[in-house]
């Protein structure tokens, strides 16, 4: 294990150019955290590719000796979330249905241009069953928990569960997630780490099992805004992904939007750790504004037969419940079967109302650098509080509230901690214009830089 483990991707290539570590190290020491039998590992992870890790380490390793690295980010272990394709792999996507599938031909592009890049995967990360949750909860394979308080077991958030807590763990430097309706930014809220939604068409779906055509985005979660960025932009299709450009927070300007849902019922330490961060952005010289949004409000209205999300998920998945519906987590069908209260006539009345509600909320936004407000109206809520079906709908409902809304307006979207050390985690949301991706990884570095001063 090395004697000092890089914590960032850009501290690890530096490191592996500098020759201070090898990727053979990193894989190793990655490996040895999941397979400790006192930590998170065994329900962090589905599938360890141990021997195909290692494998790919060395050959970073001997590339990089004879100058041939693919990029400087070879070598650097990541995970893959178990909804992505793997040449040769059953794709279970977190559930015990799928397990009789056969093995996926082709490898997802996502993950296939950072193989490219040199990324060493270890294997596949745990998720809510189908991804349809932004609790964590995985009853098939065991929910693993937020870092936060383990001693009395709390929710990590969903439905990228082991994607953010092997990053907090260490299990890796990085990890590939979907966002559907917070399911990048929600975890990394609970777990205390960076999760980015991009704008849904920048990564391609191809090879990734769906939940919604219409919502689904490819992600990473990380250490930091500069992991990222770069994890985004090779699975972007960039030849050299790159972190952003380091500039001062001072002049950006932040939208606050007033009088909407995305401030209600938020537990008193999201408020204080919220109303700290946008101190810190004011006296750092941003210029925080109060806005009007009201686009919002009519979001929820607009998804009242259960919106996008159940309506494609249901045409999915329709054939397999009739085959093995009594396999499915009961609380994960049910939300799928929400599906057939919506007819054709229904279906397109949702997408006029995305459409409208996309351009009319646009003009508001566009004169600021990015919208703030909290990530999830909770701090990371006890696993035993979701046993009781109503409990798992309301605070399911709390945790992806505002991040699904910008999911809806098809934003590209980052949560940062903003909690203190020692505090229960919090997120801070930062949202950006439609593919204004790289605008707001920059945006997010200054806050970033910021919020850390």
């Amino acid at each position: 294990m090395p004697a000092t483990e890089p914590a960032s991707l850009p501290a690890a290539a530096e490191a592996l150019a500098r020759g201070t570590v090898t990727a053979e190290a990193l894989v190793e020491a990655a490996l040895a955290r999941i397979a400790d039998p006192a930590g998170e590992g065994s329900r962090t992870f589905v599938a360890v590719q141990a021997k195909e890790a290692r494998a790919a380490a060395r050959a970073m390793d001997m590339l990089r000796k004879a100058g041939r690295a693919p990029s400087p980010w070879a070598g650097i272990p990541i995970s893959v979330k178990d909804l992505f394709d793997q040449q040769g792999v059953t794709t279970r996507a977190g559930s015990v249905a799928l397990e009789d599938a056969p093995p996926a031909t082709m490898t997802a592009p996502a993950v296939a241009r950072l193989e490219r890049a040199g990324f060493v995967v270890l294997g596949r990360t745990n998720m809510v069953e189908f991804a349809f949750s932004g609790l964590g909860v995985n009853p098939h394979y065991g929910t693993p928990r937020s870092p936060y308080d383990r001693a009395t077991g709390r929710l990590p958030g969903g439905s990228s569960s082991g994607a953010a807590v092997a990053v907090a763990d260490g299990m890796g430097l990085g990890a590939l997630g979907s966002d559907t309706g917070g399911s990048c930014r929600v975890p990394a809220a609970l777990c205390g780490i960076v999760g980015y939604k991009p704008t849904a068409k920048r990564v391609p779906l191809t090879g990734v099992l769906p939940l919604s055509q219409s919502l689904d985005s490819i992600g990473p979660l990380a250490n930091t805004v500069a992991c990222c960025a770069v994890l985004h932009g090779f699975m972007a299709g960039a030849e050299n992904a790159e972190p952003p450009p380091v500039r001062p927070v001072a002049g950006l300007r932040f939208a606050i939007p007033e009088d909407t849902f995305l401030f209600e019922e938020l537990e008193p330490a999201v408020t204080a750790a919220f109303e700290r961060a946008v101190a810190r952005l004011e006296a750092a010289g941003a210029r925080i504004e109060r806005i009007a949004l009201p686009e919002l409000a009519e979001i929820p209205v607009a998804n009242a037969k259960g919106g996008f999300a159940a309506a494609e998920s249901y045409a999915w998945h329709r054939r397999l419940m009739a085959e093995a519906g009594h396999r499915y987590d009961p609380r994960i069908i049910t939300r799928i079967q929400r599906g057939t209260d919506m007819d054709a006539a229904d279906y397109q009345d949702l997408l006029a109302a995305r459409a409208r509600l996309i351009a009319s909320a646009a003009p508001r936004t566009a004169p600021f650098d990015a919208v703030l407000c909290p990530t999830a109206a909770l701090t990371p809520p006890a696993i035993a509080a979701v046993e009781d079906k109503i409990e798992y709908s309301r605070i399911n409902l709390q945790l992806l509230r505002n991040p699904a809304a910008f999911n809806f307006l098809d934003r590209c979207s980052i949560s940062l901690p903003c909690h203190r050390p020692g505090e229960a985690p919090v997120g801070l949301m930062l949202t950006g214009a439609h593919d204004g991706d790289a605008a707001l990884f920059a945006v997010a570095a200054a806050a970033e830089a910021a919020l850390a001063a």
